[in-house]
């Protein structure tokens, strides 16, 4: 072994010995035997000595390093908790985060449903397009339903009611697209129940208001027939003569031909 790869603590043991061996020899030749004894009990309790310093440097380090081992656990361990900790608040924040977006998405939702609603009332109110004989025209939800509503008594027969609610639709909606088929069925209406006189009234008033109507040539038709029922022979002459100049290609100018036929 070579004494300059030994430990501080080595050397000096190797050193206390080796001087104890040669003390030993020394002694034998220089020294008498009490003196080479204390040289002895002196290397001995110096090597002692350096042995009880050693065993404490050793033991102090030992200590030491177990105290940094137990800081160094207590560090990890604390670390660890912090981690924990800090997962947990991650985990909470992400529940509290899906929760937020669930509620979001769900009044985003209540919202566009609310609007739907609100857009659906608003609809009620507003006038839409509808297409009547031929025509199409913007009606008020109103409007509408009343018109309809009119047309059904109208087709059930029921011809008094009938006039009452076609002749209450025109007083409330008078700028109506409706006006001329409400005209219409207003003086049908009346010819059937043989109120002639009011009958002509409706029937030569959609003529006059709306001439390129399509139920005009049934109008001056049905006008026609009234002046007929009234025993007006020459003035129901002339109106059959206006309806086949005026619409010579409809199926009310064929019928009126036939009539006129019959009237010579």
């Amino acid at each position: 072994m070579r004494f300059h790869s030994m430990t501080p603590i080595s050397r000096s043991l190797s050193l206390a010995l080796f001087l104890c061996l040669g003390a030993g020899q020394v002694s034998a030749g220089l020294f008498d035997d009490e003196e080479a004894r204390r040289a002895i009990l002196d290397l001995r309790q110096r090597i002692e000595t350096l042995r009880t310093e050693s065993d404490q440097k050793m033991a102090d380090e030992a200590r030491r390093n177990a105290e940094d081992a137990a800081q160094l656990r207590r560090s990890l361990v604390e670390q660890q908790n912090q981690l924990e900790a800090s997962r947990a608040d991650t985990a909470k924040l992400r529940g509290q985060v899906e929760q937020l977006t669930r509620d979001l998405a769900d009044v985003q939702r209540k919202l566009k449903d609310a609007a739907q609603n609100v857009d659906d009332r608003l609809r009620k109110f507003e006038p839409s397009k509808v297409s009547v004989d031929g025509r199409e025209f913007l009606a008020e939800p109103a409007e509408k339903k009343d018109f309809d509503t009119a047309l059904a008594v109208f087709r059930k027969g029921d011809f008094v009611n009938a006039q009452a609610v076609f002749l209450d639709f025109l007083n409330r909606y008078s700028a109506s697209g409706y006006r001329p088929s409400a005209l219409f069925w207003l003086g049908s209406a009346q010819y059937a129940v043989k109120d002639y006189k009011n009958a002509q009234v409706n029937f030569r008033t959609l003529v006059q208001q709306a001439s390129d109507h399509v139920r005009a040539p049934e109008a001056l038709l049905a006008l026609a027939n009234c002046q007929l029922e009234l025993k007006d022979n020459k003035v129901a002459k002339k109106t059959l003569e206006e309806l086949v100049a005026s619409y010579p290609a409809s199926e009310a100018a064929g019928a009126a031909k036939d009539r006129l036929a019959r009237l010579k």
